[in-house]
């Protein structure tokens, strides 16, 4: 069955970076647009970031420009690298994909950021 698998997680300063993984198995990776999203305590769940197929890419707003996401189909591996974080981004996140109209998450990964 479809599995994902986020790290990268962790305690970063204001200003700082973190990179994210979400390795994926039971799918054909290549043939899929995985999206990294996020949720902070008491809020609803939004997406950050997708990328597609061709590797083309979207961001919320509040990505733009800080976050990239990527992926690697050799390695079955999406990547969100995010730069310039502020404590607004504490969250956990998730790594989806949508496969035969069914969403699939992994267990996800904190992100704490200290002002």
């Amino acid at each position: 069955q479809v599995q994902l698998v986020e790290s990268g997680g962790g305690l970063v300063q204001a200003g700082g970076s973190l990179r994210l993984s979400c390795a994926a198995s039971g799918l054909l990776f290549s043939s899929y647009a995985l999206g990294w999203y996020r949720q902070a305590p008491g809020k609803q769940r939004e997406r950050v970031a997708t990328v597609f197929t061709d590797s083309s890419t979207n961001y919320a707003d509040s990505a733009k420009s800080r976050f990239t996401i990527s992926r690697d189909n050799a390695k079955k591996t999406v990547y969100l690298q995010m730069n310039s974080l502020k404590p607004e981004d504490t969250s956990v996140y998730y790594c989806n994909v949508r496969v035969g109209g069914s969403d699939y998450w992994g267990q996800g990964t904190q992100v704490t950021v200290s002002s």
